[in-house]
């Protein structure tokens, strides 16, 4: 008799993502591209919590192009700084010039 439900859909812990896009600091100017890294309960809260995160850091706008979840701890700098730190409740910002 199975006494734990298997369902593939539902997780303990919140879960790490990236989201991949470009934001803007000023008006007509071209837009960084950038990673934000994450921990979050689903892709909806993680998305407004990048929102959040990017406009606190002064960004006008974003366009956010990509999101996913990272199944495995990054072995290269700056991912895997801010893996640990959205392990430890942090939003990470990656920008790319």
């Amino acid at each position: 008799m199975i006494t734990e439900p298997d369902n593939d859909n539902g997780r303990d812990e919140a879960m790490v993502f990236v989201i991949i896009g470009k934001a803007y600091e000023r008006e007509g100017e071209d837009g960084i591209d950038i990673h934000v890294i994450l921990k979050a309960p689903d892709d909806d809260t993680a998305v407004r919590e990048a929102l959040n995160a990017l406009s606190e850091e002064g960004f006008l706008e974003a366009d956010l192009d990509q999101i996913g979840m990272i199944t495995e701890v990054p072995d290269e700098e700056p991912h895997a700084s801010a893996y640990q730190g959205a392990l430890e409740g942090e939003v990470s910002i990656i920008r790319f010039a």
